[in-house]
């Protein structure tokens, strides 16, 4: 048990088993939060009715755009986290941890009142509007409710993924899944009493996953500081230090927008998918295409968690490699993580198909009365084309992740906004064009596959941005003298 908690250092031995041992904890981790997601979403689908429960799975792009902003900030600090560790170099890990606190505090400050004020047009944005329809009202109502609660709690989420970068920076990939597994635990426990107790419903539902966050960032902090004390911090570590900041922010912000902006892609692809559940006078007059879309991409989630851990993996290997001067091991490790996504492509791919038989991944998240033929129809188009094109997605998260750990943050950030502008142009132009005219419930199956491409488009664009950079990094001649790396 002691070893298992033991830092990694990424530097030394068998490349492929330390990736392998440095990302599965990571996997586990993520796919505890996607238990978080689950939970919400199969206890609800179970109590709420299902205008209730399409309100809330049209919240999970526009939470996706402010917590993903939170993950990319902390993940770029963490490659200077990493970097120092490859260097050894306690003191500045120590006060990269103390700019990587102050930056949070201010950034949760900023970003709760810009989300908070946001609700109503980014609402608006994806179709959902205050109505005299009664279904259209509802399902307002409950996202409006759930992204409020969410959003006020932001700074619970970016303290989290704050401490788990900074430990899986430092070689700790076990720690943060200890405590997700306790914060999991818990907001099941208060899922079941808020919304099957207390009757609080949507609201019900989110201040229980607001809490089991808080909770899980304040747990991991205190066992950090005692867990490892060359790492607590004095008020010397906290001094001024602008030059050191901006470094922070400069790595921090281009991933941040990056993955923002992908959410704002997200978005526009939601709001075409509320017309199909619109009549013709564009009044929102069911729910199928919402539910089963949004079923589909919460099992799309799930499944792409193998591909998240091993990119995260691939931030800390290559900036403590980075930091070591290891540029052979450096392409090497690349190399690997290649062939462990493609193994990730056949396994997690096939079951995402496996599931989509008779939209059996549906009674998962809903009540049998919620589970129709067009919910069923909706879903499985998405997950068809996710599914079969998954290794596209695989390359992204490899190259994109290993050039942010080289700290080349300006590719990702271009990446993400080929990804971006890919991404609205399918979903805006393709369905309306293959159903020959404005998207409404009685569009046809060619439309709603045209929509489903639009992931795939976007992610083989910003493959372009980073095969790109993987060349000029990692695989051309001049790579070593590019990254500044004399061994």
């Amino acid at each position: 048990m002691k070893s298992l908690f033991k830092q990694m250092d990424l530097t030394k031995g068998n490349i492929i088993k330390n990736i392998l041992l440095f990302s599965i904890p990571i996997l586990l981790s993520y796919l505890l939060q996607q238990v978080y997601t689950i939970s919400d979403a199969a206890i609800c689908g179970q109590f709420l009715n299902a205008n209730e429960v399409a309100g809330i799975n049209n919240t999970s792009n526009l939470v996706f755009m402010v917590l993903q902003f939170a993950i990319g900030i902390t993940s770029g600090f963490s490659v200077i986290t990493s970097t120092l560790f490859g260097h050894h170099n306690e003191e500045g890990i120590r006060k990269s941890l103390a700019i990587q606190i102050k930056l949070s505090i201010y950034i949760s400050i900023l970003l709760t009142i810009l989300a908070t004020l946001m609700i109503k047009p980014l609402l608006s944005l994806i179709g959902l509007n205050e109505s005299t329809s009664q279904i259209q009202n509802e399902i307002y109502l409950a996202s409006y409710t759930y992204i409020l609660v969410i959003y006020l709690g932001v700074s619970a989420q970016i303290f989290y993924n704050l401490i788990c970068s900074f430990l899986r920076g430092v070689g700790d990939s076990i720690s943060p899944l200890l405590f997700l597994f306790i914060s999991s635990l818990l907001n099941i426990i208060l899922d079941i009493l808020f919304i099957t107790v207390f009757n609080m419903g949507v609201f019900g539902a989110a201040l229980a996953t607001v809490i089991a966050q808080g909770i899980s960032a304040i747990g991991c902090f205190i066992y950090t500081f005692i867990r490892y004390p060359n790492y607590r911090l004095s008020l010397n570590d906290f001094k001024l230090d602008f030059k050191n900041g901006f470094k922070h922010l400069m790595m921090g912000l281009p991933l941040a927008l990056q993955f923002s902006i992908l959410a704002i892609g997200l978005i526009v692809v939601q709001s075409i998918i509320v017309k199909f559940d619109c009549n013709s006078l564009g009044e929102v007059i069911a729910s199928d295409a919402q539910n089963g879309f949004g079923a589909a991409v919460k099992l799309n989630n799930l499944l792409m968690c193998p591909f998240s851990a091993l990119g995260t993996a691939m931030i800390s290997y290559c900036s403590q490699n980075l930091g070591a001067n290891n540029f052979l091991r450096i392409k090497k490790g690349v190399n690997s993580a290649i062939i462990l996504m493609l193994i990730e492509y056949v396994i997690f791919g096939g079951i995402g198909l496996l599931l989509s038989i008779n939209g059996a991944y549906l009674h998962i998240f809903y009540s049998e009365e919620k589970i129709t033929y067009q919910a069923i129809k909706y879903g499985n188009a998405y997950l068809l084309v996710d599914m079969l094109l998954y290794f596209i997605l695989g390359f992204l998260y490899v190259f994109r992740n290993s050039i942010q750990g080289l700290g080349k943050s300006l590719f990702p950030f271009l990446a993400g906004i080929g990804e971006l502008v890919a991404r609205i142009s399918v979903a805006l132009f393709i369905p309306r064009l293959l159903n020959g005219g404005e998207i409404d419930i009685n569009a046809n199956m060619s439309a709603i596959y045209g929509l489903a491409f639009a992931d795939p488009t976007a992610w083989l664009f910003a493959c372009i941005f980073l095969l790109s950079a993987g060349w000029l990094y990692v695989y051309s001649k001049n790579a070593k003298l590019r990254l500044g790396i004399i061994e």
